[in-house]
């Protein structure tokens, strides 16, 4: 029993290394896509990985990803609300108020 809790926590340890390893692959990425729209295809500066790393860590970010849509959510009909009616005790006074100042003839 306690090798089977401690084999659990040693997987979802694991799992959120590698998840912040692929964030960080990711990152890498997205600063040469940055510097690749700064000086160009040409003249931009090399991925600092080789392409080894970037297929181990696709197999981590898109196992991931891909998981919600395998879930089928049911999907509830909101409530509808009866709406009460109050009396309305004191009828509305319809007159014209003024807010100018009295004129003085």
């Amino acid at each position: 029993m306690k090798g089977r809790v401690v084999r659990n926590l040693l997987v979802a340890a694991s799992l959120m290394f590698a998840q912040q390893g692929e964030l960080l692959h990711a990152l890498s990425h997205a600063g040469h896509d940055l510097a690749v729209a700064e000086h160009g295809k040409k003249n931009a500066p090399p991925l600092d990985h080789r392409v080894e790393v970037c297929v181990a860590f696709h197999a981590v970010g898109s196992a991931l990803l891909d998981a919600g849509h395998s879930i089928d959510l049911p999907r509830i009909a909101p409530v509808s609300v009866a709406l009460l009616g109050l009396p309305f005790l004191a009828s509305p006074r319809i007159e014209f108020d003024s807010r100018a100042p009295p004129l003085f003839s």
